[in-house]
């Protein structure tokens, strides 16, 4: 038996009035979509592992620009292929790297765009690591040297703000003392705070060319059994000066995402990796599940769980999602 008087499904009887009572409510401003840069010219190539999704050489950033303006999307992450590599990864703080030729070329296209960068070393250095090596081993203290320099020349090219994927200790600080030192007071940093060495990660290693070669990166991002190693990493982060932190992956981590939001005063951002939207579209082309309605779905987990803002390769079609009423 049930009290007659108590009928949830009151409240799910009409589509306005579900919309109307809504818990999460999502926005196209707290999407980010990750972005390939090339170096070289004429590039414009769908990456096999992530359908949908291209490298972009800067003079062909236009096409990336004109596809975000089409869906509302304003925010961008992005990631640097290079043509050359060594065993320092020069190229990640070169005043003409490639991710900064292609932040000039968006803040030439789309001034209103904001864009981040990833501050990382691994699709620069020959081996593939996130830092310089001593032996076999990343060096965190001369890399976190390394990787303030990366923050700063990013800056100095226009970026809007600066994202640490490295996962080495002390790197917000070190960051946020050079961004201050050289006049970018202003760059907010949003930090990989618990990036775990995932599984999920692939697809994203084979469109940028970032795979190691030899050995793996479990010295240095996080195992996957911890949580309360999370919330510390977290906690070091805000303690040196992090603006926003980053759950990463997001799907196989919201007591994570929750855990942070419920914790810490910052924003805190999820980073929807490859390998879901690999899967979400092998599996739709499968005809096993509606890829409309598990991006939808999936997306709003993430939120719900806590996330302020959700970086994925689908913020173009999540955007009309949300404009549409599916989701927002």
């Amino acid at each position: 038996m049930f009290h007659d008087s108590i009928r949830p499904r009151r409240l799910r009887t009409s589509d306005g009035l579900r919309r109307m009572v809504r818990e999460t409510r999502l926005s196209p401003e707290s999407l980010i979509w990750p972005i390939f840069v090339a170096e070289g010219q004429g590039i414009y190539e769908e990456i096999p592992s992530l359908p949908g999704q291209y490298h972009y050489s800067p003079d062909q950033l236009y096409r990336m620009v004109e596809r975000a303006r089409a869906h509302g999307v304003s925010r961008v992450i992005l990631f640097g292929l290079p043509k050359e590599k060594d065993e320092i990864g020069s190229g990640a703080w070169a005043e003409d790297g490639i991710v900064q030729q292609g932040i000039r070329k968006i803040k030439e296209l789309a001034p209103e765009m904001y864009v981040i960068t990833d501050v990382c070393m691994c699709e620069y250095t020959s081996h593939g690591h996130c830092g310089i090596l001593c032996g076999c081993d990343v060096d965190n203290d001369q890399t976190i040297v390394r990787l303030a320099q990366i923050a700063v020349s990013h800056a100095a090219a226009g970026a809007d703000m600066v994202a640490p994927s490295d996962m080495m200790d002390g790197r917000v600080a070190a960051i946020r003392g050079a961004l201050d030192q050289n006049g970018f007071t202003g760059v907010p940093i949003m930090s990989y705070a618990a990036k775990y060495a995932s599984s999920f990660y692939g697809p994203f290693r084979d469109a940028a060319g970032s795979a190691p070669s030899f050995g793996d990166r479990r010295s240095y991002q996080m195992d996957w059994h911890n949580s309360r190693e999370a919330i510390r990493e977290c906690a070091l982060d805000v303690q040196e000066g992090a603006d926003i932190m980053m759950i990463k992956p997001a799907m196989s981590y919201l007591d994570l995402v929750y855990q942070c939001k419920q914790r810490f005063e910052l924003p805190v951002a999820a980073y929807a990796v490859s390998g879901e939207y690999a899967m979400i579209k092998a599996a739709a082309k499968a005809g096993l599940i509606d890829e409309y309605g598990v991006m939808c779905e999936s997306a709003v987990s993430i939120f719900r769980a806590g996330a302020d803002i959700l970086i994925t390769y689908y913020a173009c079609e999540l955007a009309d999602a949300i404009r549409k009423g599916d989701i927002g």
